[in-house]
Formats: structure tokens, sequence, C-alpha cells
């Protein structure tokens, strides 16, 4: 009796473990994606954040998740990231969201607007204020969910072919400005183009326009900016803290198992933060190599920042009159904005302050 009672455990613990086998393999699944950048590899911050996130994916799933990671260009122009994306083209890209304001405007809100939000204000509305609730929702009408991944930090004003001390030597200026700055500086006479990293070099070289903002110094030196335009602006006003997002098609999303999906956030998460370290790092040796290559830096004046808030201010209202989305979101990002700077007033700038004085001091 108890040999035969054996052989029934061991039988039953058996056909457990068949069942166990296949439930295990099925929650962790091979699967292999693309993700389309909107960036050229030379960029390693911004492509960089591609490769860092297929990374941790890989090796979070012992390599049963693989993400391919292809440059702007080798499958979709870098504008072209969200249409590829929505259609299936591809499972995932990653982007700036301004980029789509054809669509609608809206996009521009959850990347940078001209005197939005700075990068530690982004990560706050996302993560503790409406953030991520607002690009969820407003995500699903493209088809898409959007995960933070990266930020730039505070950008720089851009490269002039001359120099630009009042409102009115904006007017008529052919510039390379990407987003809802674009709409801004149009009331002020400027010409916005929007063109793909990769390609402005060309375009201030021949005189297609004169003058292109990207980000900062890291990357500016890379594209090689300083060699075709002597004046080096900041801050760049329109992008306080430029938000990058990792663009998911919702119906591969929806496909994953749970615990992918929290692999994906995860990743996402730890590239989103190491982004900006990389940028905060590496942008102060840069501005020191560009100045020396004899790069000619110049703030922008106060009568240029005060009319530029004047027509982004005008632009809101404006939009949030025609645009019951931007509104919600703009009204959202406002109110942050208002609390979190008073904060900033408080502590932040007080001591930001006086260590830059100190540190001037020598």
């Amino acid at each position: 009796m108890k040999r035969r009672q054996f052989l029934t455990a061991l039988g039953a613990g058996a056909a457990a473990a068949t069942i166990a086998k296949p439930a295990i393999a099925q929650s962790s699944p091979t699967i292999k994606w693309r993700l389309t950048a909107s960036w050229p590899k030379s960029l390693d911050t911004l492509f960089g954040a591609c490769d860092t996130f297929a990374k941790h994916v890989s090796e979070a799933t012992d390599g049963k998740f693989q993400i391919q990671t292809f440059a702007a260009g080798e499958i979709v122009p870098g504008l072209q990231v969200l249409d590829a994306v929505q259609n299936g083209t591809v499972e995932c890209g990653h982007t700036a969201t301004y980029y789509y304001i054809g669509k609608d405007p809206t996009w521009a809100l959850f990347c940078a607007v001209p005197f939005g939000l700075n990068a530690r204000m982004q990560n706050a509305w996302y993560h503790e204020g409406d953030g991520q609730k607002l690009i969820d929702d407003f995500g699903k009408k493209y088809n898409s969910v959007c995960l933070l991944m990266g930020n730039t930090g505070c950008q720089m004003g851009g490269w002039f072919s001359k120099e630009i001390k009042e409102p009115g030597d904006l007017k008529g200026l052919k510039m390379r400005i990407g987003g809802w700055a674009g709409k801004t500086l149009q009331k002020l006479g400027v010409v916005p183009q929007q063109i793909a990293g990769g390609d402005i070099y060309p375009a201030l070289e021949k005189g297609t326009i004169d003058a292109a903002e990207w980000v900062g110094p890291y990357d500016d030196e890379k594209l090689g900016f300083y060699k075709v335009a002597k004046y080096y602006y900041y801050p760049g006003w329109w992008e306080g803290g430029t938000a990058n997002h990792l663009l998911i098609n919702q119906a591969k999303w929806n496909e994953l198992p749970k615990s992918y999906q929290a692999i994906v956030r995860s990743a996402a998460g730890y590239a989103n933060v190491d982004e900006q370290a990389r940028y905060d790092a590496r942008n102060p040796a840069a501005l020191k190599r560009l100045v020396a290559a004899g790069t000619q830096l110049r703030p922008f004046s106060p009568a240029i920042l005060e009319a530029c808030l004047k027509a982004a201010n005008e632009v809101n209202a404006e939009t949030s009159a025609a645009n019951a989305d931007y509104k919600k979101v703009w009204d959202s990002i406002t109110a942050f904005r208002n609390d979190e700077y008073l904060w900033w007033q408080v502590a932040e700038y007080t001591y930001d302050t006086f260590m830059i004085r100190t540190r001037a001091r020598g």
C-alpha cells in the first residue's frame, strides 16, 4: 500500500512538473521588437538612450525579449516615428513628441514648450502630477503607449550667423527650431524650419537657414555647428526641460505579459535618468571646448525674453480657445509650474544663485 501511495504521489508530482513547465515558458516568451529613433547614431546621448533601454530589457529577461534599435532614416525618417508606431511598421520608437504638432499641438506640451517646466518639474509632473494620466488618455487616440525615456535638461538658445540684440533683429530670420517654439517666434517675424538633427549642418552651411537650435554644447559640438555659425545664445527658453518618450504600439503593448510590461517601464525609467545624467556631466567640458574654438557666447537680452514670453502667452491662449485637449494639459502644466517655482524661489534658486556667485569669486 505504501509503495502504491508513493508511486501515485510520484506520478502526481511529475504531472505537476509537466504542467508548470509550459506555464513558465508561456509567461516568458521569446519576443523580438524593432525600435526606430528620431536621432542619428552619432548622438550617443539621445540614441544612446535607445541602446541603454534595449540592453536592460534583454538582460532582465535573460535575452528572451530582444529590441533592435534603428537610427533615423534606417526604417523611417526621424520625424515619422509616431506614424511608424501608430500604424505598426515598428513596435516602438524613441522621439520628441513636439515633432507631431502638425497632428495636434497638444503633443508639444508633453515634450517642451516655451517657458514651460524644467527637467525636474517635468519628472514630478509625470510621476506625481497629472502628466502620465494625461498622456495615457491622449496617446490612445494615436494607438500609442507613451513612457518617459530621457530629458535633455535646459537647452541652449541656438547658433546664429549674426548677433541678435533686440526683438526686431529676429524679423525675417530663417531658423531651424523644433516643436511649438516656432509658432511663438513666428509672431516676432521668424520663419521657422522643422529639420531633423542630421540635416541641420548642411542647411546652416549653405545658408538655407540663418540660425539653428538643437540641444546643448555636447550634442551641438558633435554636429559641428560652431564651424558654420559664430554666435551661441542662451537660454533655450522654449525648452527648459525637454522630455523624450518611448512610444509603443498599443496592440503590441497589450500582447506583452505583465512581467515584460513592468520590465519595459523600469528600463525606460532608468534610461530617462541616465540620459539627463549624461548631458549634465558632458555639457560643461563641451562648452569649454566650443569657447576655446572661437564660439561667442551671448545671452538673449531681457527685451527679447519679454517679447517672446508675451508671444508665447498669446499662442497658448489662442490654442487653448480652439483645442480642448491642449487647454486641459496646459492648465495642468501652468498650475503645477506655479507651485513648483514657489518652492524653487525659496530654496533651489537661492542656493544655486549663491553657489554660482561663490564660483565666480574664484
